[in-house]
């Protein structure tokens, strides 16, 4: 399948450029199985990537030319020039990868352009982080092409300054870094403070489960004022208690936290939330590594309702979703993502997903809501060059 993609990819680039593309790159979009909010408060998170990509076929030019195109895009070529490459001068789709270059190029790296056609299965404004896929394909075939060097969390570090400065949306550092550094048939334990990474099993058909993704068809943008509020929130929240991050509240001191909180109930909710997400992680860690897969559906119920009552991101039909997959037998659900739209995901036996399945589609069809895309999320490979 990936030999079939990169030739696809590659046969567009030539049509469009004249010339054989030097290489073809592969980033996934991902999952985040349990920590939501809590990676720009220097916590714990838990994604793994999904086997759907954003793949990248890319030269190298000399003339200080970047040529971006994408296969998703009713457009043509778009023809920029690396120096004049600054925030917020791009408002469009390019702003994604010209901020890479951006980045890279901030960072004392010598880019003298490119020629690149992109195209993604990710699904855009789903929570699957279409975003962070489409940067780090671009940031892996440079660093491959100019022989940066650069490791993968490095690659994700530059990412997120691309899409924090250049794009101005607020994002943490976790969907770039699933991106670049996931490994099928693993989720990755994340420490998003000093960005240690530890690869956790997690092979749900082996144990006959399998982990369904609901995009609820609701589109949300991050660079939209609501996240970016919960985010000032919990700097506040840590401002207030003294503590560089949420990350430093222990979770056996939170009530105490809570009690100095107590004048301030927004604050308070965004950091009971927070505290609490950073021990649910922990929690699925440990299940998963003893081998109790099916004792973190409980975990992943507890987490939506921290998101949809503390955090206050959810919405009627990822609370939709999240009802009806329980009342079907599932395992446990959850919302993911960003919030205010997006996907749940619904861990469940193999012999409950099809049940599962029709009851939610069912439910949105009685709610009046568009019908859900529903697909099983296979933990995949991380960010990886195909030619």
């Amino acid at each position: 399948m990936g030999e079939a993609v990169a030739e696809a990819v590659g046969e567009r680039f030539r049509e469009l450029y004249g010339a054989e593309p030097e290489g073809v790159w592969a980033a996934p979009g991902r999952v985040n199985l349990i920590g939501e909010h809590t990676d720009y408060n220097d916590g714990f998170v838990m994604p793994f990537a999904l086997p759907h990509t954003a793949v990248a076929a890319v030269s190298r030019r000399d003339d200080g030319l970047l040529r971006l195109h994408s296969a998703d895009i009713d457009a043509g070529v778009v023809e920029l020039r690396v120096a004049d490459l600054t925030p917020g001068s791009d408002r469009s789709w390019t702003a994604y990868p010209s901020g890479v270059v951006w980045a890279l190029r901030e960072a004392g790296h010598e880019l003298t352009g490119a020629d690149i056609h992109l195209a993604s299965t990710v699904p855009s404004g789903a929570g699957l982080s279409s975003s962070a896929a489409l940067e780090v394909v671009v940031a892996l075939a440079l660093n491959d092409l100019y022989s940066l060097g650069l490791r993968g969390w490095q690659l994700a570090r530059l990412c997120q300054r691309a899409e924090n400065v250049y794009v101005g949306a607020p994002v943490g550092i976790m969907d770039q870094t699933a991106s670049a550094c996931c490994e099928a048939g693993h989720a990755l334990f994340l420490d998003t403070r000093d960005l240690s990474q530890r690869q956790i099993p997690f092979d749900l058909a082996a144990e006959g489960m399998r982990l369904l993704v609901v995009d609820t068809q609701v589109k949300h943008s991050h660079s939209e004022g609501e996240y970016g509020k919960r985010r000032a929130g919990c700097e506040k929240g840590a401002a207030l208690l003294g503590v560089d991050a949420l990350r430093d509240v222990p979770y056996a001191e939170l009530d105490a936290a809570l009690e100095r909180l107590a004048d301030d109930e927004e604050v308070s909710r965004l950091v009971r939330h927070v505290v609490t997400e950073d021990e649910r992680v922990e929690r699925v860690v440990s299940l998963l590594e003893a081998g109790d897969t099916r004792a973190i559906g409980p975990v992943l119920v507890e987490g939506h309702a921290s998101l949809r009552d503390d955090f206050r991101i959810s919405c009627p039909e990822l609370d939709l979703v999240v009802d009806t997959a329980l009342a079907s037998g599932a395992l446990g659900a959850r919302m993911t993502g960003g919030g205010f739209g997006g996907s749940a995901i619904v861990l469940a036996d193999v012999s409950e997903v099809d049940t599962i399945t029709k009851a939610v589609k069912e439910a949105f069809a009685a709610a009046g809501f568009t019908a859900p895309r529903v697909f099983e999320a296979i933990p995949s490979a991380g960010a990886r060059r195909l030619v």
